[in-house]
């Protein structure tokens, strides 16, 4: 089965889905988040993705009223949240900037409201975020868009995603292996899971969602079968956030996105055949005739 979210579709069958994950690494600075939209183009990425809170929803109750340095000063997180927190101006403006650069855009939603907020701007699909995945409430707000959803399987036990597969349907579903560690050690990766979500859930694709430094991890999960790939991006790794460190720089990216299309063209068909480059080697090498 196959999932189409704008302009691609998403199976065994079709190039692997990367997506550059934004997030909060714009720091809520419109021109930052240009930039990384840039980033993902450039790169051939066929989607971005961000976050949209409601702050005073999403944030939890127990961490409202810490304190948090931040670059605009010591303010509460809530403040924090309410600071980089993009509104319809900012998100109009993204959605034009990503539709003349000819890639997707959407964003994973943390509380109902802003389900109805990214509908109301015509998003292509929405993302579940880890966190989220027991969020049934926003589950069936979600489902009940009839937009393609992406959801990240991280901090979630197998009857947890069991539920909220219940909740979202598996029509129109990518489910995306994840470990929510920020970075991710490679230990904690258990790229196996891949195949095992497959398995449980026949017919829904399985992609990757990672955290970790490098490219190694991800690729590796590109050659076990992952439909979909999606990576923090960010301009530099330096910059103020808590999900710079474990991002990609452009570079980095660039080499992501350039190494998961030429594994996509190694990993052919399964069909034994003798290739036109073999023809020479067997003429010149082969002394018994089959």
């Amino acid at each position: 089965m196959s999932v189409r979210i704008g302009r691609s579709e998403i199976g065994t069958d079709n190039p692997v889905y990367v997506i550059g994950e934004i997030g909060l690494n714009h720091n809520g600075d419109i021109e930052i988040a240009k930039r990384l939209i840039d980033v993902a183009v450039e790169s051939g990425a066929q989607a971005v993705k961000f976050q949209k809170r409601t702050p005073e929803i999403a944030t939890p109750e127990h961490m409202r009223d810490l304190p948090r340095e931040t670059p605009w000063g010591t303010m509460t997180y809530l403040d924090y949240r309410r600071r980089v927190e993009f509104g319809e101006r900012e998100y109009l403006e993204i959605a034009s900037y990503a539709l003349r650069a000819g890639i997707d855009w959407f964003a994973s939603p943390w509380d109902v409201p802003s389900v109805g907020f990214l509908e109301g701007l015509g998003v292509v699909a929405h993302k579940v975020a880890s966190a989220s995945l027991t969020d049934l409430e926003l589950l069936a707000a979600l489902a009940a868009t009839g937009k393609p959803v992406i959801c990240s399987t991280g901090m979630s036990t197998i009857e947890e995603i069991d539920r909220a597969l219940e909740t979202l349907g598996t029509e129109r579903l990518v489910l995306m292996h994840a470990t929510s560690s920020y970075p991710m050690p490679a230990e904690e990766a258990n790229l196996r899971m891949i195949d095992t979500l497959r398995q449980r859930y026949p017919g829904v694709p399985v992609g990757y969602s990672g955290h970790e430094h490098g490219l190694q991890i991800s690729l590796a999960a590109v050659a076990l079968g992952a439909v979909a790939v999606e990576r923090h991006i960010t301009l530099d790794r330096a910059m103020w956030g808590s999900d710079q460190a474990a991002s990609l720089e452009p570079q980095g990216f660039a080499h992501l996105v350039r190494d998961i299309r030429i594994i996509g063209d190694a990993m052919g068909d399964g069909v034994k055949r003798v290739f036109p480059g073999e023809e020479a080697p067997r003429a010149k090498l082969r002394r018994v005739a089959a």
